[in-house]
């Protein structure tokens, strides 16, 4: 393909890009960590150049769409692609109703509208929406589009009401099918309602899942008992999209660091100002140390991990969006995974919810309050037992001398200050018997510790020793 890339491409987005970039429709069904916004990225900037597009309305889940704007497009956009981007905000300040306004000028410039797939729920996104799309000839793109499998969500029937005004379309996730293969229905409507040719969702369902009924306090409801014909369902969807595993990739980069963003509650952001404040006046008031700097911290990142200890001594959760998020990204996730967490409570709400969600031969634990004689039978079941995903614990208990290579996927719910501790846990995974890359993602909570921490052990920056008291004073 004779076209200038700004970062070159790996072997299989190449791939991707040779099949469907001039494709009115297309779905990127690559596994996180294969580069599937990068492959996004070119599709636009080659579609632009050859004047097919002027406008890019991308739609992502809210923790990834800072990382659009800061990170995805400034890295693989083309320098000579003189672009207008901007981040929707639903309260819209003067300085950002410029920035949007900015949006609908007719000049040769890209426009691209990075919206996250909430605001589609509201008049005022869709609106906003709607106008951006009739100003400009537009690719569309709805990233982790399991975020649409829902055929009654309000937000999927507005996104599919506007993908007609859309002169291109595209959705990107990583485990399309494994899951639940009814969550296709919409993503494909989405692109083409020709696509799986089916005129309705119980159409497609009737294919291909077998109901039944079960009676649940006093009415009737139908689930489904098994799938069929999925065979048939793959073939129809190679006509339209390109499947890539990380175990096809042999060029991947052996680790492959990504971050998810959440916004603290109101409840946090109360709290976490309170905290700050006297965190910052205990520490006018005395010599700093290394020492009292990290505890102030410390407590300021247990807010933003939803939970604080209170002056009687009892530990108090805080309404936070931390907890979603991780189940957001697990949605996405193929295969096994480790989630690594700095707090014994964190531990337990995400254990809680996995087995509220997947099971609870789902998952297991190996922390402080695992008991001595289970560790081992822990760790040898997520080895080897299928239906055990999930591995989590603390750094600082499980970090340490265990092969954990059934996960190529390594989640940090919370992040301590020790680099050592940060190594360690990294190569659980990343070890001998690893036979492919290992995705790292990073949960953090924008504009607080948490991005400093990440940003400082990502650098190989022990902070628990090599930072002074006045740098981390600084922090907070």
């Amino acid at each position: 393909m004779n076209y200038k890339f700004k970062t070159p491409p790996y072997k299989h987005q190449l791939t991707a890009l040779e099949k469907s970039w001039n494709k009115e429709t297309y779905a990127y069904f690559m596994e996180m960590g294969t580069g599937k916004t990068k492959v996004l990225i070119d599709n636009i900037a080659m579609l632009y150049d050859r004047g097919k597009i002027d406008g890019a309305l991308i739609i992502s889940p809210k923790g990834v769409m800072g990382t659009w704007y800061t990170q995805e497009l400034p890295a693989h956009l083309p320098n000579h692609i003189e672009n207008v981007s901007v981040l929707w905000q639903a309260n819209i300040t003067k300085s950002q109703s410029h920035k949007l306004g900015n949006l609908f000028k007719t000049d040769e410039r890209l426009h691209i509208l990075i919206m996250n797939v909430e605001a589609l729920s509201t008049q005022k996104g869709l609106a906003f929406a709607q106008k951006f799309l009739l100003s400009h000839k537009t690719l569309m793109c709805i990233d982790e589009s399991t975020t649409i499998k829902n055929p009654r969500a309000k937000r999927t029937k507005n996104i599919i009401s506007l993908a007609p005004r859309a002169q291109y379309r595209r959705i990107l996730t990583g485990s399309p099918v494994t899951k639940n293969p009814l969550d296709l229905y919409s993503q494909c409507e989405f692109l083409n309602e020709e696509h799986l040719d089916f005129t309705s969702y119980y159409a497609f369902r009737n294919r291909y899942a077998e109901m039944k009924t079960m009676h649940v306090a006093g009415r009737s409801i139908q689930i489904v008992s098994h799938f069929k014909n999925l065979e048939e369902l793959a073939e129809q969807l190679k006509t339209f999209s390109y499947r890539v595993l990380k175990e096809d990739c042999l060029d991947l980069p052996d680790k492959i660091y990504m971050k998810r963003e959440i916004e603290l509650s109101p409840e946090q952001k109360k709290v976490y100002n309170q905290m700050k404040e006297e965190a910052l006046a205990t520490l006018n008031g005395k010599q700093i140390t290394t020492m009292t700097v990290l505890t102030q911290l410390m407590r300021l990142q247990q807010i933003t991990c939803g939970h604080f200890v209170a002056d009687d001594g009892t530990t108090q959760e805080i309404k936070s969006n931390r907890l979603n998020e991780l189940l957001d990204i697990l949605d996405e996730v193929e295969g096994k995974a480790i989630i690594w967490a700095h707090w014994q409570k964190d531990i337990q709400i995400i254990k809680a919810a996995l087995i509220k969600r997947y099971g609870p031969r789902s998952v297991v634990d190996y922390y402080g309050l695992t008991p001595q004689d289970q560790r081992q039978k822990n760790k040898d079941a997520f080895q080897n037992d299928s239906k055990v995903r999930f591995f989590i614990g603390t750094p600082a208990t499980g970090g340490y001398g265990l092969t954990l290579t059934a996960a190529n996927t390594v989640i940090y719910y919370s992040n301590g200050y020790d680099l050592e501790k940060r190594i360690q846990s990294e190569d659980r995974a990343h070890r001998i018997g690893q036979k492919k890359s290992v995705t790292y993602v990073d949960i953090l909570a924008e504009e607080t510790v948490d991005e400093k921490i990440v940003k400082s052990l990502r650098k190989k920056i022990n902070i628990a020793s090599k930072v002074m008291g006045e740098e981390l004073k600084a922090w907070i």
